[in-house]
């Protein structure tokens, strides 16, 4: 079946001087070709996932390639056979990765060294190597390295801190890190330098370049890769498939996300069809009762019926 859309994934590090402007201009050139997707501008540079068919991907790709900013920018490269996005949204940001950091960090001028995916792939089970995870734990939860270090954050800019508290882990080893397309690693790595940490990599091109490798084909790499679109999740090690995600409510081998219900929560949660009903997609007793829940809402619960799974509920708790 031939595959008639495309994902692109990119960054740039380059210094924009009217951001807003570009990201209005950026805006208008995206929705007129028909791209949907998430893109977004600051003074530091531009970060992008898009989607669309092959002509409109090589279309952008070519203004791309084109424009005196942008020129130079790499693309990983998805085949699709639909939109992986709903909308088109590009959007000026203070920053292209929230760090929040006092000072902050240029990859152009101070980042961790490259490694290809063979390289990785080859420094990751030396001695003395810590690999550490520079996504979110959910995002880790799915799938990552084998023997990555998961760090227990919800959002990339308590990932400083975080190192900071568990640094006698780290200190005196040669340290990897890695991120999906390879955007969050320059700065994180950039900033393991700056705090004194000798010996840092980063993965080239990301999880996503690593799996596409011809020659490492994502060994190594256990469960999916967690993508922020419509897919979700995309497989990464074309060897062998381990399952690494667990079922929230049974702790089964589970790589199905959702959001819980409760609108003021949202928490990700891996959980099986049969388990997203009978909890009613609520990460717990509060959630599930919330008066905004939208499960409730999106099934036209009763109060009768919703009373009827929580009885359900907590009688298999204390059997």
């Amino acid at each position: 079946m031939n595959q008639e859309f495309r994902v692109l994934l990119y960054y740039k590090y380059v210094p924009i001087e009217n951001p807003e402007e570009c990201a209005n201009e950026h805006r208008q050139f995206c929705t007129d070709l028909g791209l949907k997707g998430r893109i977004i501008i600051a003074a530091e540079g531009i970060n992008g996932t898009v989607s669309g068919t092959i002509e409109q991907t090589d279309a952008y790709m070519k203004y791309m390639e084109e424009h005196p900013l942008f020129a130079g920018t790499i693309f990983k490269i998805d085949e699709a056979t639909e939109h992986a996005f709903k909308k088109m949204k590009v959007r000026y940001r203070t920053e292209l990765v929230t760090l929040r950091l006092e000072d902050d960090v240029d990859p152009n001028v101070v980042t961790g060294k490259h490694l290809k995916p063979k390289e990785f792939f080859e420094e990751m089970q030396k001695e003395d190597t810590v690999v550490i995870d520079a996504r979110n734990d959910y995002e880790f939860d799915l799938g990552h390295f084998r023997g990555a270090v998961r760090p227990d954050i919800l959002n990339f800019r308590d990932l400083p801190e975080w190192i900071r508290e568990n640094k006698q882990e780290f200190e005196g080893k040669k340290i990897l890190t890695y991120c999906t397309g390879g955007i969050r690693c320059e700065k994180f790595s950039g900033w393991l330098l700056k705090e004194g940490f000798e010996d840092v990599s980063q993965l080239e091109g990301g999880i996503v370049t690593y799996g596409k490798d011809p020659e490492v084909q994502g060994e190594l790499w256990d469960g999916q890769l967690y993508v922020f679109d419509e897919r979700i999740s995309v497989p990464v090690n074309r060897k062998e498939h381990v399952v690494v995600g667990k079922d929230y409510y049974t702790g089964e081998p589970c790589e199905r996300y959702v959001n819980c219900a409760n609108p003021e929560c949202n928490k990700k949660i891996l959980c099986s069809e049969e388990n997203e009903h009978k909890h009613l997609r609520s990460c717990s007793h509060e959630c599930r009762v919330h008066p905004r829940n939208r499960y409730v809402a999106q099934h036209g619960l009763s109060e009768q019926e919703v009373n009827e799974r929580l009885m359900a509920i907590d009688k298999e708790v204390t059997m």
